[in-house]
């Protein structure tokens, strides 16, 4: 009779530990819709590719790290990412690679403790996120980083995917509402502006994958877009990738001849004789521009640092906003509005430490002379 039992004792037991195991994880579908099984309760991760590590600090979550990229740990006279301003205990973490998704898998699996889970962006770049899989035992998830304009889905949608995972679904759906409710509000206040009310503006300089001088420019470009702004290098026709980053002639610039000019401050990265601040203060053709001579010139803070920084999005064009129309944002500090929106992002006011660190030209006119 005993040994009869036995056996059927050890199928119970087994039975109870493999139900143990199967209620332990949880199925996640990530954006290469693949069903990835995770544990339960993930308290050990890392976040690969750009702006992954930004999309955490959103989730309150960034002290789940175990290693981070070494985009975290240089240190640089300019840095525009809020996210890392706010949290410079980053630096300390130990590297599992290199930026931009070049992860290295001896490193990810001499970390201790070891990461449950590898979040990954941009999932093209470096490593291939099966592969990493493959040789570290350890599960990946894929996110789409998307943006605030078209592809504002693929952002929730990574942000959903990441709360899920970490059982942040409620600060998930908060950061969502937080998003879809400032842009709302920018349309509110100046959807109905007559167009002969609306100051033609340009802003030059802006970085991608790196910095560039005037010329460098968005078609698209979030801020004024979000305030129905006059972007005169915006044209109806232009759609996808042609509203993304483009070189625009000088000629053409001259010839457009905006009421405002915005310089995005990334450009400083080039140094003191070189950039889009140099060129507006010496070249002629520049100089000709009914704005320069004005003084009609605006420093806005850097967006595309490491992908695109959502909170300087909004704050740029909440900054904007006041500038052109006054009369629609009379409530609105934009200092005050950026470390509002900081705080909630990522739980610290940083305006002030990015503004030092662009010479103090954020949200004001800029001194060419």
């Amino acid at each position: 009779m005993k040994k009869r039992l036995w056996p059927l004792l050890g199928g119970v037991l087994i039975f109870f530990l493999l139900s143990g195991i199967c209620m332990a994880e949880q199925n996640i579908v990530d954006a290469m819709d693949r069903t990835i099984a995770i544990p339960s309760k993930v308290e050990r991760v890392i976040c690969s590719g750009p702006g992954c590590l930004r999309l955490l600090t959103y989730l309150q979550a960034q002290d789940r790290i175990v290693g981070v990229d070494d985009m975290e740990t240089r240190r640089s006279r300019f840095d525009a990412r809020p996210y890392a301003l706010a949290h410079p205990e980053f630096k300390e973490y130990p590297e599992f690679g290199s930026f931009r998704g070049h992860d290295n898998p001896e490193q990810i699996l001499v970390l201790d403790p070891q990461p449950q889970v590898i979040f990954k962006t941009f999932a093209a770049l470096g490593h291939d996120p099966i592969e990493l899989s493959e040789k570290t035992g350890i599960p990946v998830i894929v996110l789409n980083y998307g943006d605030l304009g078209a592809n504002r889905d693929q952002l929730f949608q990574a942000l959903r995917i990441m709360g899920k995972a970490l059982g942040q679904d409620e600060r998930a759906e908060n950061v969502i509402a937080f998003f879809e409710e400032a842009i709302d509000d920018l349309h509110q206040r100046t959807y109905d502006i007559p167009g002969e009310k609306r100051p033609s503006c340009f802003v030059g300089g802006i970085a991608s994958k790196g910095p560039h001088g005037y010329q460098s420019t968005e078609p698209g470009y979030p801020p004024l877009a979000f305030i129905h702004a006059d972007n005169v290098a915006y044209d109806t026709g232009l759609k996808g990738k042609a509203l993304l980053h483009s070189s625009v002639a000088k000629e053409k610039i001259v010839e457009w001849d905006p009421d405002i000019l915005f310089l995005d401050l990334s450009t400083l990265q080039m140094g003191d004789k070189v950039g889009g601040l140099h060129e507006l203060g010496t070249d002629p053709a520049y100089q000709s521009l009914k704005a320069v001579q004005q003084g009609k010139v605006y420093g806005v803070l850097p967006y595309n640092w490491y992908s695109g920084n959502y909170g300087s999005i909004l704050a740029n064009a909440y900054y904007m906003g006041k500038l052109l129309y006054p009369d629609r944002f009379e409530d609105v500090d934009p200092r005050v509005k950026a470390d509002d929106i900081y705080g909630y992002l990522i739980g610290k006011g940083v305006f002030g430490i990015m503004d030092q660190s662009f010479q103090g030209l954020a949200f004001q006119p800029i001194p060419l002379n």
